[in-house]
């Protein structure tokens, strides 16, 4: 008996070793104040997300070397003011001169038997455009062979008859008859050729004595054939043009000016005149014509520059820009900038600034275009240094970089 509650307590004495023994290893110690932090910030790093330290550095700027500005023909320059005449600038049309336009067509119908002139052709005053063939005109011409042929009989007649009057053989009024012959013949043959020459020709000269009724459309002054309806063979109609020649060496330009506007210009001020087959030239014109009536459908009034095109290279219906010096006349200061320099990034207007051994792009504001340059009315100032040439090389510069971060 004694032994066996010996045993029951080594039994309880053995379990109550196993419960301490569990309770040590799952008893953790309390946190130190620096192991407390570094938690608290990781839990927080979780949160937020990455530390600024951590994210990768965008560089704002564009750093090449001098052999790649060199290659990519990259040009600086610095900025100042210039003095800038008030313009009002608008968009144009070109067209040609309408008081040196003609319309040539035939006065009378006939079928046209031969083409002299094409499309585009210069022609000199006088010179012939087609031969036609006209029934009108040769009998218009036969009636003129025979009035001339009349005349020089009833001359013949008049002479012979004055002079045997002077002798007295015949009497006084044979040759008054004779006389009275002579001046109606005269009469005849001049209404004949009156006749030729209001159906627009000339003398035509007989071939062999007989009337003809070919007939050439001559062109009444110097210019270019700008239209052409003549075709072989065909029967022309007085009614319907064969050919439309122009004098170019002097073109109108017509712009549509608003309301607002009108006060600022005046008949006679001078203009520059850009075109876009020409970009690097402009062409000095003047303000000739403004229109009395206001159009009620655009709200606008039509206004003309003339400009001189002796070389040519100026075409009718060209698009146009038009600079119309301000009746103030006033000079101003501006910042310009060749056209190259300004390149378009997301829809604005954007440089190339050098700043910090690279180029940085920046937007700006602009103003009113003059010939290749363009006016900077706001991002840039006087003495900064700013890309002319080359701008498009560094856009594609800065548009691979921004590809290759978003990668």
């Amino acid at each position: 008996m004694k032994n066996v509650c010996l045993f029951q307590r080594c039994r309880v004495l053995a379990a109550g070793l196993s419960v301490l023994v569990l309770a040590g290893c799952g008893r953790s110690e309390p946190p130190t104040p620096q192991a407390s932090a570094t938690q608290q910030g990781a839990t927080e790093t979780q949160k937020v997300g990455p530390s600024p330290a951590t994210e990768k550095a965008v560089e704002p700027l564009l750093k090449l070397s001098a052999e790649e500005i060199r290659a990519a023909g990259i040009k600086v320059a610095g900025l100042r003011e210039e003095e800038v005449a008030e313009q009002l600038t608008v968009t144009a049309t070109i067209r040609p001169n309408q008081d040196r336009i003609v319309h040539v067509a035939p006065r009378v119908a006939g079928r046209i038997v031969k083409v002299q002139a094409n499309l585009g052709d210069a022609v000199l005053t006088g010179q012939t455009l087609a031969v036609l063939d006209s029934l009108e005109v040769g009998e218009a011409h036969s009636a003129y062979l025979q009035a001339r042929t009349a005349q020089a009989v009833a001359k013949a007649d008049f002479e012979r008859a004055e002079k045997l009057h002077g002798e007295q053989i015949i009497a006084q009024k044979d040759h008054l008859r004779a006389h009275a012959e002579y001046e109606k013949s005269k009469a005849a043959f001049a209404a004949a050729a009156d006749r030729l020459r209001m159906l627009g020709v000339s003398q035509v000269p007989a071939i062999n004595g007989k009337a003809v009724s070919t007939f050439p459309l001559i062109s009444p002054f110097t210019g270019t054939v700008i239209e052409k309806h003549a075709i072989l063979g065909e029967l022309a109609q007085p009614d319907k043009q064969l050919f439309v020649v122009a004098d170019l060496s002097r073109l109108w330009i017509e712009a549509n000016l608003f309301e607002k506007d009108l006060s600022k210009i005046q008949v006679g001020a001078p203009a520059v005149i850009t075109v876009a087959a020409y970009p690097d030239e402009a062409f000095q014109g003047q303000l000739t014509y403004i229109a009395a009536v206001v159009d009620k459908e655009t709200r606008t009034v039509q206004a003309r520059v003339e400009v001189s095109n002796l070389d040519g290279r100026l075409k009718p219906e060209m698009f146009a820009t038009a600079a119309i010096h301000t009746r103030s006349g006033s000079n101003r200061k501006a910042i310009l900038l060749p056209e190259e320099g300004v390149i378009l990034m997301q829809g604005q207007p954007t440089v190339f600034v050098e700043a910090g051994g690279g180029f940085e792009p920046r937007p700006v504001e602009l103003g009113v275009r003059l010939r290749d340059r363009v006016e900077v009315t706001k991002g840039l100032a006087v003495g900064e240094r700013v890309v002319t040439a080359g701008s498009y090389a560094l856009k594609a510069r800065l548009l691979k970089a921004q590809l290759g971060e978003s990668h």
